[in-house]
């Protein structure tokens, strides 16, 4: 679990350094002295990301290469460390003073960051052209209380993942599109050996992590026209007919031997070994290098809703750019950003798009500006994209709230509870209430 805000404010500055990860102390120490913006000193903005290695890495680096090479007052410097410290290095390093003058938090922290005063709200011709660029979810996303406080970077829709080759040896002609539908399919392509042992999942439920375990389940949650907190964040709204909908369909998966969420459902799918599972875009990117050729039975689908003709809805999730209060260079990092964001570039066969789709696309995920998305998918990117794409119009960001993280790891815990057998629909729903109720209610 995440620490709280109140967690990190008295630490001292050694135990700050003592906290960093060990990746982002030597970049720490590796950067160029902060100037003052004379010639010859130039202002040196750190960007602190989870973009830390392999290709999302290489995609950042290459449009802050290019705005170092082309601008002599303002320098970008990149530090990064793992996605699974992040939150605690934006905590520790700000309680220590030594917060970086932009961060790429992710969507789902940005109530607990704005009560510990890290983001600086965004001025209002940056609000403005964030409202009026990216899509609905996304601007509520990178927003608290209505108050934008960054640009929308990475978004992630959920959808079904599905695999045609064994949809057809079980003679399904497509993928599901209600949840009867999605019953049906997932216990025809179970299939067992002799001995009961479990060969291929239907359905893939699984507690490896959040995107799986929680991702999926608000994802159908969604679709059933249900919400997980309430709309002031104050209370659960999940102990409901929709709610109560989702915990009996997950759960009738897994007692009829569908879904077997001890699977790590990552490397079942991609071995053939799961027919369905909900997941998020940036899946596709992983699936097409490890499956090879056999990425060509993968298929991507709306997420089913519960009965035909009902309106489509699903979960995103995301991150955005914002600017630290403690910067010292705030303008500068605003127009760094618009510049990153905002700014159009010709591209690849004559195609124009800003830095950060095209940055996105190279790494197999997407921006929530769909007039760059469908411009850069339409020019021979994965077709399975599109359903991602398509789902912006309607994808529900996930309420971020300052107790949002704890209130998801609650979440996580009773829903793993509820697959395991250890709590019934009703009692997983009455434990959610009252653990959930208890945190997001907290006076922070």
């Amino acid at each position: 679990m995440t620490p709280s805000p109140r967690g990190t404010r008295g630490l001292s500055r050694r135990r700050f350094a003592l906290a960093l990860p060990p990746a982002l102390l030597v970049s720490g120490c590796a950067a160029p002295h902060r100037g003052t913006g004379r010639p010859g000193d130039p202002i040196v903005l750190t960007l602190l990301s989870h973009y830390a290695s392999g290709v999302l890495r290489e995609a950042l680096q290459g449009p802050v290469d290019e705005w170092n090479a082309t601008h002599d007052r303002v320098k970008v410097r990149t530090l990064a460390v793992e996605f699974t410290d992040l939150l605690t290095t934006f905590m520790v390093r700000q309680a220590a003073g030594q917060g970086a003058d932009i961060v790429h938090p992710y969507c789902l922290w940005n109530g607990q960051l704005v009560r510990a005063g890290v983001l600086r709200p965004a001025p209002p011709e940056h609000a403005e052209e964030i409202r009026r660029g990216y899509g609905e979810a996304a601007v509520g996303a990178a927003s608290v209380d209505g108050t934008v406080y960054g640009y929308p970077t990475e978004v992630q829709t959920y959808a079904l993942y599905y695999n045609k080759r064994l949809l057809r040896a079980a003679g399904v002609d497509g993928p599901p599109r209600t949840w009867r539908e999605l019953e049906d399919t997932a216990y025809r392509t179970t299939r067992r050996d002799r001995y009961g042992n479990t060969l291929v999942q239907g359905f893939g439920l699984s507690v490896y992590d959040d995107s799986t375990t929680v991702g999926q389940t608000l994802a159908l949650l969604s679709a059933a026209g249900g919400r997980f907190v309430s709309a002031d964040g104050r209370s659960t709204a999940l102990d409901s007919p929709a709610g109560r909908a989702v915990f009996g369909l997950e759960r009738r998966l897994v007692v009829e031997g569908a879904s077997d969420p001890g699977v790590n459902v990552y490397q079942a799918f991609a071995s053939g070994r799961v027919a369905m599972v909900i997941s998020a875009g940036w899946w596709t990117g992983s699936l097409r290098a490890v499956m090879g050729g056999a990425y060509r039975d993968v298929g991507v689908a709306p997420v089913p809703v519960p009965r035909a003709g009902d309106a489509r809805a699903t979960l995103s999730t995301g991150f955005m750019l914002g600017v630290n209060t403690a910067s010292a260079h705030p303008r500068e990092a605003w127009e760094f950003l618009r510049w990153l964001n905002t700014e159009k570039v010709r591209g690849k066969k004559g195609t124009t798009a800003t830095r950060m789709s095209a940055l996105q696309v190279a790494a197999g995920s997407l921006t929530a500006r769909a007039d760059d998305m469908r411009t850069l998918l339409g020019t021979g990117g994965d077709p399975n994209l599109h359903p991602f794409l398509d789902a912006l119009a309607y994808a529900v960001p996930e309420p971020n709230g300052p107790g949002a993280q704890a209130a998801k790891s609650l979440l996580r815990k009773n829903i793993e509870a509820l697959w395991t057998g250890q709590q019934s629909v009703t009692e997983a729903l009455r434990a959610i209430r009252r653990q959930v109720d208890q945190e997001v209610a907290r006076s922070w």
